[in-house]
Parts: C-alpha cells; sequence; structure tokens
C-alpha cells in the first residue's frame, strides 16, 4: 500500500473516531434531558433487586444466598434494557428528520450508529456500577479479585456491545418509535427464561433447554463464577461465542439497513 493509501486511510478512520465521539456526547446529551427514561433505567433494576432477594428469595432454595445469586441476572437485565433504549433514539432520530440533518454535514456515515453505540455501553456500564453499589449496600460480598472484575466488565460490556448493535438494528427497521420500543420487552422477558433467577434444572421441561441454550445463560455463568470464585467452565467460552456470532450478524445488518433507508 502506497503512502498516500496510508494517509488517506488514517484520515478517514480518524475522521469516524472524532465523528463518532461527537455524536456520543450529542447522545448523551438528550439521555441528561430525559429524566424520567435516566431514572427508570436506574430505579428499575434497583427495584427488582429488592423484590427478588426480599420477596422471593427467602422462598429459593439454591444451597447459596440469593442475593449472591440474582446479582449477575440484574446486571444482564439492567444491561439488556438500557441496550433496548438505542433503538428509541434511532428510531426518534429517523422519525424526527435529524439523520436527513445529518445528511447535509460532512460526517462519516458510520458515526451516526456509532455514536448511539458509544452513548449506551457508558450509559449501562454506570448503571451496572449502581447497582452493584447497591447491592453491596445489601450484603453482596464478591470474591472477586482485580482480575475477575475486569473480567466481569469486559463481558458486560461486550453482551451491551452486541445486544446495543441488535437495538440499532431493530431501531433502523421499525416502522414507528413506539414500534422501536417493542424490542424492550424482548429483552426484560429473556432473562426470565435462563439462570438468571433460577437454576435451569428447575424448570418446566418445555422450558429447560430454552434456558440452557440461549445467550444470556452463558453471560451470567460466566459473571457468577467471576464474582464468587466458583469454576466458570465453558461458559466463558459460550459467552465470547454468542456476542461475536451477535455482533457479526447484527453490525452489517444495521449498517446495511441504515444505508437503504437513509440513502447513506
Amino acid at each position: 500500500m502506497s503512502s498516500a493509501a496510508v494517509s488517506r486511510t488514517r484520515s478517514r478512520i480518524g475522521r469516524l473516531v472524532s465523528d463518532s465521539l461527537a455524536l456520543t456526547g450529542r447522545s448523551l446529551r438528550h439521555m441528561v434531558r430525559q429524566v424520567d427514561a435516566l431514572l427508570l433505567s436506574v430505579i428499575l433494576p434497583v427495584l427488582l433487586l429488592l423484590l427478588f432477594v426480599y420477596v422471593f428469595g427467602g422462598a429459593m432454595a439454591i444451597g447459596t444466598r440469593y442475593l449472591d445469586y440474582v446479582i449477575p441476572g440484574i446486571v444482564v437485565l439492567t444491561a439488556g434494557y438500557g441496550a433496548s433504549q438505542a433503538a428509541i433514539a434511532v428510531g426518534t432520530d429517523l422519525a424526527s428528520g435529524s439523520v436527513d440533518r445529518f445528511r447535509s454535514l460532512p460526517l462519516a456515515p458510520a458515526s451516526l450508529l456509532a455514536g448511539h453505540v458509544l452513548a449506551s455501553l457508558l450509559r449501562n456500564l454506570l448503571s451496572t456500577a449502581i447497582v452493584v453499589a447497591v447491592a453491596v449496600a445489601l450484603g453482596f460480598r464478591p470474591a472477586a479479585g482485580a482480575r475477575e472484575w475486569l473480567g466481569v466488565l469486559a463481558v458486560v460490556g461486550l453482551y451491551v456491545l452486541a445486544l446495543t448493535w441488535v437495538s440499532v438494528l431493530v431501531g433502523v427497521l421499525a416502522s414507528s418509535v413506539d414500534a422501536a420500543g417493542g424490542f424492550s420487552f424482548l429483552v426484560l422477558f429473556l432473562p426470565y427464561v435462563s439462570s438468571a433467577f433460577v437454576p435451569p434444572e428447575t424448570l418446566p421441561a418445555v422450558l429447560r433447554p430454552v434456558a440452557q441454550h440461549q445467550p444470556v445463560t452463558p453471560v451470567i455463568e460466566t459473571m457468577r463464577g467471576l464474582l464468587l470464585g466458583t469454576p466458570v467452565g465453558a461458559s466463558g467460552w459460550l459467552a465470547l461465542a454468542w456476542c461475536a456470532a451477535i455482533l457479526a450478524l447484527a453490525v452489517p445488518a444495521a449498517a446495511w439497513a441504515f444505508q437503504r433507508r437513509t440513502g447513506r
């Protein structure tokens, strides 16, 4: 590759990064202004944590403290709900004409979607930190060291990244903002049919295979093992494979759908 081609490639990458960061800041400012949605994304997981620990926890006989068991499930639920909001944000941009205005600016086309994804990732990591802090206040005492916490952060970040790109794809394909908002129902429902709140073997026979062979369960089991100091086993590789497969499908699909809808 010639030096001129290398220079052009670096220029395009630099432009994409700077434009994506600028649009990430825009998305974060919109989140801050939408106080009700911001509070819901934090309050809902905390209320669910309190509900499961203090209302259902006494009836759960799973061989360990239910607070310790349920934390990874609540984290996944928090991350999933937060990621699903990207569908609404993308749908709103398309419906309001914001994307048409961006087309008149010298912005890298990929930065429009990347900004929403990066903002979602940052918001979800903050929400996750708040949920973990509340859990610690309730008595959660993880056995994780610095390396294990980095592993948890990586798993949560990868899961949020994969789910956010799916959410972006839904937002581009949805016919309206309300239709895009329907994605949050699926994301909230999926952890209930997993190992988030009860061991899969305690589920009815018809639901057990679903719980054992869906992406949420290995993500939860990986976090549970890292936080509690129990063997992770094959869950780590399964979680990585699921997230990588989702990203490999969702990223090009979202880019293609966005180009088809906007002509960019």
